[in-house]
């Protein structure tokens, strides 16, 4: 009797082994998987703090004459403002602050009421401001990087 208590003990003690071997495999991979996870996450927030915030530059609202049309004389009033890729281009946009207004009262002045009142007249009106603004404001300059035009005010009368 006393030899089967021995083998049983050590069955005992091999089971106890196994237990605690597979306990430990366990709490390993579930480490493992917390920790990709984690790591997962904690690079999308080390990204989301990469991301930069938008430069805008505010242009203040203006009012100009129209070209006439059928209706005769007619009026807009504007306020726009842009959205720059960099620090360099609002700087320089707002230097010149005077011949950036000067252009847009030039492009806006000859347009038509019936041209502006439709959104995608808006959107033209948008590239166009973007096209007259990319030509070089004084010698030598950099290129521009202005990205959109987006009009706070807008009023046609």
């Amino acid at each position: 009797m006393a030899k089967s208590t021995g083998g049983s003990s050590k069955l005992l003690w091999l089971m106890i082994l196994l237990v605690l071997m597979s306990t430990a495999a366990a709490g390993v991979a579930i480490y493992l998987v917390m920790n990709d996870r984690s790591d997962g996450s904690g690079n999308m927030q080390g990204q989301q703090l990469e991301r930069q915030a938008p430069i805008f530059l505010k242009i203040d609202p203006f009012t100009v004459n129209l070209a006439d049309d059928d209706f005769g004389s007619r009026l807009l009033y504007a306020g726009l403002s842009l959205k720059v890729g960099n620090e360099e281009t609002r700087a320089l946009l707002h230097e010149h602050m005077p011949q950036v207004r000067s252009r847009l009262l030039m492009l806006f002045s000859g347009k038509q009421a019936s041209e502006l009142t439709s959104p995608e007249g808006k959107r033209r009106l948008g590239d166009e401001v973007i096209a007259v603004l990319s030509e070089p404001l004084t010698q030598p300059q950099p290129p521009l990087d202005i990205r959109d035009v987006l009009f706070t005010e807008f009023i046609v009368q």
